[in-house]
C-alpha cells in the first residue's frame, strides 16, 4: 500500500518541541524529495520545509528558519521534522508530501496529517 504516515504531534507549551515523523510506504522513498506542510484553521496550507532525495539539501520557510530542523533516513524509509521554541501561531495539522509519484500514477502523496497544538 503506498501511503505516507505521520506522527509525533501533540500539545506543546510555547517554547517546547515536538518531533514529528513520516513513515513511507510501498514506494521507493530514497527515490523523492520530501516536504512537510502544515495548515492551521482558516489559512492555506503552506510549505514549511523539505529535504532532497538524498538529505544533502533542505529549505524551509522563513518563519521556521532557525528552529525547525528537517531530516530523512533512508534506510527506515522515515522523514523527520524537529521543531523547537515552538510558537503558538506554529500550530497546525502537519502533512508531509512525496511529489509526483510514480506507483500512483505521478500524483502528489500526502499523509493525513498530525496535529500540533501551542497552548500554555
Amino acid at each position: 500500500q503506498v501511503q505516507l504516515v505521520e506522527s509525533g504531534g501533540g500539545l506543546v507549551q510555547p517554547g517546547g518541541s515536538l518531533r514529528l515523523t513520516c513513515a513511507a510506504s510501498g514506494f521507493t522513498f530514497s527515490f523523492y524529495a520530501m516536504s512537510w506542510y502544515r495548515q492551521a484553521p482558516g489559512k492555506e496550507r503552506e510549505l514549511v520545509a523539505d529535504i532532497s532525495s538524498g538529505g544533502g539539501s533542505t529549505n524551509y520557510a522563513d518563519s521556521v528558519k532557525g528552529r525547525f530542523t528537517i531530516s530523512r533516513d533512508n534506510a527506515k524509509n522515515t522523514v523527520y521534522l524537529q521543531m523547537n521554541s515552538l510558537k503558538p501561531e506554529d500550530a497546525a495539522v502537519y502533512y508531509c508530501k512525496a511529489p509526483k509519484v510514480r506507483r500512483i500514477g505521478g500524483m502528489d502523496l500526502w499523509g493525513e496529517g498530525t496535529l500540533v497544538t501551542v497552548s500554555s
